[in-house]
């Protein structure tokens, strides 16, 4: 085994020329020097310096082990500086469930700022089974919407925060009669409109439903998508109307369908949560603030 404080005495030997110099360097004596190129000799049984005299000089084994010695230095200098990255909590492998508009909206912002040697894996997931997940130890964080299917699992095992709140805004077809103008409408407007919403089972159906329960009415679904795209193409088309999560549009782009604030609009409140007793990690506290930064920049807003 060659010993590496050794061979960066080899290495200051070869870069500074000689004993006298590579001992100056080094803060040693010249002669602590001398003993340290001979025991690195007898380690790697060749000859590694020629005496002339006063003056040394490498052999052909002493500048090829100095070349390797050289990257061997700074191979360690990585291997210290990644220790230290450690130690701070901004290196290692974190894995992220989430449902897809968080991912889109504060999730792949969040990988594209993190420095190299954070590793983030992502997980598209949904309510209660990213929170299994979670509690499964798949992943380290996750980002859920708070509702019925969210809001009693894990309660005794998971630490929740509110990461952040967003409105629904109504999407209404090109030429409907309350998309003139900038005002919000109200939703019991829409009462006798067909409607566009999610699958049943979708936590952004149940939202929909009991907001225009709460308007006094039932709406008339028409066509059902997951897919906040394809929502807002058949809106587009004169299928119906919908709500959307604002964040949801935000990622969908310029739209020929009229986008409405609504006056009296649900909210979805978004999570994050991690096990109890990884709180203090250092990692997850980079993620965690990296999350909150990210849900701070959403700001969104209805199209004029």
């Amino acid at each position: 085994m060659i010993d590496p404080r050794r061979l960066r005495v080899l290495r200051a030997l070869a870069e500074h020329g000689t004993v006298t110099a590579a001992a100056r360097a080094l803060y040693l004596s010249p002669s602590a020097v001398s003993q340290q190129l001979a025991a690195l000799e007898a380690e790697v049984g060749h000859a590694l310096l020629e005496r002339r005299g006063r003056a040394v000089r490498l052999t052909a084994p002493g500048v090829v082990l100095a070349e390797h010695a050289g990257r061997i230095a700074i191979q360690l200098e990585q291997a210290e500086a990644d220790l230290a990255a450690v130690s701070a909590g901004v290196a290692g492998e974190v894995a992220i469930a989430a449902f897809s508009t968080a991912i889109t909206e504060v999730v792949a912002p969040l990988v594209a700022d993190s420095p190299p040697r954070v590793r983030i894996s992502v997980k598209d997931a949904e309510g209660r089974a990213a929170l299994g997940l979670l509690l499964d130890g798949e992943v380290d964080v996750t980002v859920a919407v708070a509702n019925r299917d969210t809001l009693g699992s894990g309660e005794d095992s998971l630490l929740r925060e509110p990461l952040y709140t967003e409105p629904f805004d109504a999407v209404l077809p090109p030429g409907h009669p309350l998309g003139t103008g900038h005002e919000g409408v109200k939703l019991a407007a829409l009462a006798s409109a067909r409607w566009i919403t999610p699958w049943p089972g979708n936590p952004v159906r149940e939202v929909v439903l009991r907001a225009c329960e709460s308007a006094g009415f039932q709406p008339r679904v028409q066509c059902v998508s997951d897919d906040f795209r394809a929502v807002c193409a058949l809106v587009e088309v004169g299928a119906g109307v919908a709500l959307v999560p604002r964040s949801a549009l935000s990622g969908i782009g310029r739209t020929r369908a009229i986008v409405r604030p609504v006056l009296d609009a649900p909210t979805r409140p978004v999570f994050t949560a991690i096990r109890r007793g990884s709180q203090d990690h250092p990692l997850l506290k980079f993620v965690l603030d990296g999350l909150r930064s990210k849900a701070r920049q959403l700001t969104p807003a209805p199209d004029a």
